[in-house]
């Protein structure tokens, strides 16, 4: 006999979630008969494998000690990235970073080890506060995406309550996001807010606007405002109403002043020999409208990324 308890991390998860993330080696089938024949039991009673986990359960086990000793597959993969991270704020909860353009947020096939996440876990697990052995049904993970080639701020949850919490604000678009781009021409009138419909090719990552309902297509409002010229090149700032893919620059490029650096949407394969699409996520506002639970202490602050800096990346 062996016993868990519930820590924070894990609760609010299903029972048979938590032990399939638990115990890796694990065939499901045979999960499923443990519980049945009563050989998981939750507070000393028994347990059904819809049972939502509070912190502070105890799961008492009668099974294979294999099961137990098993290792996950994957041992510390993140360990292989760099601990290095720009932060812009950090509490016991959260972790806003600076994310630089050319750094990818999570692993793809070209990329094996290093990622923003994997940076992230890396680095709590140098300060203590991750420990994959005792919290194997949660890592730290990033609540929002940015285009490898575009900069700015990424929020990572430290727990799994931050993750659900986060997750569900940015769905109701409870955090407000703005963005600081240099565009190729000058936009008409100087500050305007587009509405339009997108449709996304999948086999090329590329989206279409159109002025006008398509079937499939999805509605995109962006507003921007003109805040100064270089040369060719005008300084605006454009915040999201919807959030849909490369939103920014498709729906720039649709009425001719595409992002600087931008191949996919500005036709040239290198314009004006900019390593990266000018194109920066520089200021986060929470702003909610609903119950926060445990991150309510954040409502109404406000986050950014000093200007002068980013037009010095940028240009």
């Amino acid at each position: 006999m062996r016993t868990l308890e519930i820590k924070k991390n894990d609760a609010g998860q299903r029972l048979d979630k938590f032990l399939q993330k638990r115990f890796p080696t694990m065939p499901k089938a045979m999960m499923y008969m443990y519980i049945r024949k009563k050989c998981v039991k939750r507070n000393g009673k028994k347990c059904d494998i819809a049972d939502k986990l509070l912190e502070g359960d105890v799961l008492t086990f009668f099974i294979r000690d294999e099961f137990f000793d098993a290792q996950p597959k994957k041992q510390y993969e993140f360990l292989k990235a760099p601990a290095r991270l720009d932060i812009v704020y950090e509490d016991e909860n959260i972790l806003l970073i600076d994310k630089k353009p050319g750094v990818i947020v999570h692993q793809d096939s070209s990329y094996h080890f290093d990622s923003l996440v994997a940076r992230v876990q890396h680095y709590l697990y140098d300060k203590g506060e991750y420990d994959p052995e005792s919290e194997r049904a949660f890592a730290p993970a990033l609540v929002n995406r940015i285009d490898r080639n575009t900069g700015g701020i990424v929020i990572a949850a430290k727990n799994a309550e931050s993750l659900r919490i986060l997750n569900q604000k940015m769905k109701t678009r409870e955090l407000e996001k703005r963005y600081l781009c240099l565009l190729c021409g000058k936009p008409h009138p100087a500050e305007a807010t587009l509405c339009g419909y997108m449709v996304k090719n999948e086999r090329q990552n590329k989206v279409k606007v159109y002025s006008h309902p398509v079937a499939g297509g999805k509605e995109m409002k962006t507003h921007y405002r003109v805040l100064g010229a270089v040369g060719k090149y005008t300084l605006a700032e454009v915040e999201l109403l919807t959030g849909r893919t490369h939103q920014i620059r498709a729906h720039m490029a649709s009425i001719g002043t595409p992002l600087a650096g931008d191949s996919k949407y500005s036709g040239k394969k290198a314009p004006d020999g900019f390593p990266y699409q000018a194109l920066y996520s520089y200021y986060l506002k929470f702003r909610f409208t609903t119950d926060a639970g445990i991150l309510n202490y954040l409502n109404g602050k406000e986050f950014s990324i000093d200007r002068n800096q980013i037009w010095f990346l940028l240009l």
